[in-house]
Parts: structure tokens; C-alpha cells; sequence
């Protein structure tokens, strides 16, 4: 990875690197980073002498297909472990084994607190399985690492990385032996992981946030399926009432139409009055034409009887 990687990394992003004094020439620690990028852990040990071992999620070993074998013979080649992250458990046991086989070896353990990758660039709180019980368990020291602006060169989900440079930051070792034999009190190792954290936050500069990582990026992720899922609501919503206005507008556009074809109900009352005047005009007609006739009017009659 040195020769093959390191170098032209070096080369093409020249990340800057403080406290390189504080990493021993010999003899077992733990390097404990924040994460920010996937290419957290091609940054440190590119930078360092000694080779860094870190842990690696299994589905970096056993994913198919060509692309698949071509990552699992990468992460071997560089040294990562893989570890089965499916059980009730997850990674705790596997990583705690893992890394106490490293250190037993002398050799430097390297390991995300976090977890996981920073959803945000933010610093998140750090789980006391792993990176406590392993410093515990083995006496190593552990030196707190800051990577800077390493999410910006190659954000989660972006393949390929944008040319910028990078910072390593490395503390001061930590020693935690007065704790020897305290690798399953729960507040013990909290307290071991908090210090920690605290050191990685001073050298990073980062915003901390008391929750787990993981955590936050499953209220990230429900909080982009609600605004989705608001979205897609409204949208209906607003299809709806287009499709109402629509409806409305044709049947406001069919009723001068009907109003047209239809008389009005004065127009009604018009026709049927013409109707019935027709009929009472047809029957005074006759008594117009017999008023010239051969009998004369009642009252006429009379007059002529009273005369002398």
C-alpha cells in the first residue's frame, strides 16, 4: 500500500501531518480517529512508517463479481480485517479480538470510535466496546488522531475524490493503566472513551454531539422520508385541486351552452301565456264576425218594443 498507493497519494494531495513524534518507532497502540471519509484509512497509514491495521466491515471481503474480488484482494493487501457485523452483537467481540491479536503482535491497532463515517462532518459520541476494552485488555497506549477535511475530498456516496489537502493531527498517547482490570465495568469504560473523544475533539476542532453516529444518520434518513413523503403529498394534493378547477371551469363552460338550448323559465311562462291567449282569440273571432248579423243585441230589441 506504501509503494503502490502511498506514494502517488502523497504525491497528488500532499496532506500536512502534525505530531508525527507522538506515533512510537516500535512496540503496540491504538490509533483512535475520528472518520470522516473512506479515505480515512488510506491518509493515516500513507503518512506513517509503520503499518496501521484497522477493521474493515466483511461485506468489503465477500461481495461477487469482479468489482467484488478486486476490493476483498485490496483491503487483504492492505492489511484491513474483516469483521462480521450481522450478529446480535455487531462488531463488538469481533473488533475487540481483532484488535488484541494486533496489539499482541506489536504492532499499531487502528479504529474509529465513532463507528461509522460522520453523517455531518460533526463528531459524534464513541462506543466503549471496541477502542476501551481493547486498550484495557492489552495495557497499549492510545493516540488520538484528528483527519481534517478529508469528508470534503471524497464526501460519503462520491467515488471520485476532488483534488485538495488534506490534515492529520496526532496527539499525545493517553495512558489508561490505572484502570487495569476494569475492562468490564460499563462506567469504566465509558470514562475511557470519553477521554478520548474529548482529546480527538481538541485536535479536530469538531462540533461534538452526544449521540451515537449511527443514530444520527437514522434521524437523517427518516427526516429525508418525511420531507419526501410531505412532498409527494402535497403533490397529490395539488394535482387534486387542479383537476377539481378543471372540473369546475368545464361545467361553468357547459351552462351558457345549456342556458342557450333551454328557455329560461320567464321565457317559459311567456310561451305558455301566448298559448292560452291563442285559444280565447280563436273564440272571440266568431262573435266579432256576427255582430253585423241578422239578430240584433237583446238591449236593441227592447228599444224597439218600447217605441211608439
Amino acid at each position: 500500500m506504501k509503494f503502490s498507493i502511498g506514494g502517488p497519494l502523497k504525491l497528488a494531495f500532499r496532506p500536512w501531518v502534525e505530531g508525527l513524534e507522538n506515533i512510537p518507532a516500535e512496540g503496540p497502540a491504538i490509533l483512535a480517529s475520528n472518520h470522516l471519509s473512506f479515505s480515512d484509512s488510506f491518509f493515516l497509514p500513507a503518512v506513517l512508517e509503520r503499518k496501521v491495521t484497522f477493521i474493515a466491515k466483511a461485506e468489503y471481503f465477500t461481495t461477487p463479481g469482479i468489482k467484488g474480488r478486486m476490493t476483498a484482494a485490496f483491503f487483504k493487501g492492505v492489511g484491513q480485517l474483516p469483521v462480521d457485523r450481522s450478529g446480535a452483537r455487531g462488531a463488538g467481540e469481533a473488533a475487540i479480538k481483532s484488535g488484541i491479536d494486533v496489539i499482541e503482535r506489536g504492532e499499531l491497532f487502528g479504529i474509529y470510535p465513532e463507528g461509522t463515517r460522520s453523517p455531518d462532518g460533526r463528531l459524534y459520541r464513541g462506543k466503549p466496546g471496541g477502542l476501551a476494552r481493547v486498550a484495557l485488555a492489552t495495557g497499549a497506549p492510545v493516540i488520538p488522531v484528528a483527519m481534517i477535511d478529508t469528508e470534503k475530498i471524497q464526501p460519503p456516496g462520491k467515488l471520485m475524490p476532488k483534488l485538495m489537502r488534506p490534515g492529520i493531527r496526532i496527539g499525545k498517547p493517553l495512558d489508561f493503566s490505572r484502570y487495569n482490570g476494569m475492562e468490564h465495568d460499563r462506567f469504566v469504560l465509558r470514562a475511557v472513551t470519553d477521554e478520548v473523544m474529548y482529546e480527538i475533539m481538541k485536535l479536530s476542532g469538531q462540533e461534538y454531539v452526544d449521540i451515537y453516529a449511527t443514530a444520527a444518520k437514522r434521524q437523517i434518513a427518516e427526516a429525508a422520508k418525511a420531507e419526501k413523503d410531505a412532498e409527494k403529498a402535497a403533490k397529490a394534493q395539488l394535482a387534486q385541486a387542479e383537476k377539481q378547477a378543471e372540473k369546475q371551469a368545464d361545467e361553468q363552460a357547459q351552462e351558457p351552452a345549456e342556458r342557450t338550448a333551454e328557455p329560461t323559465a320567464g321565457e317559459e311562462t311567456g310561451t305558455q301565456a301566448e298559448k292560452q291567449a291563442a285559444p280565447d282569440e280563436a273564440q272571440a273571432a266568431p262573435g266579432a264576425q256576427a255582430a253585423p248579423g241578422a239578430q240584433a243585441a237583446p238591449g236593441a230589441r227592447d228599444v224597439e218594443q218600447a217605441g211608439p
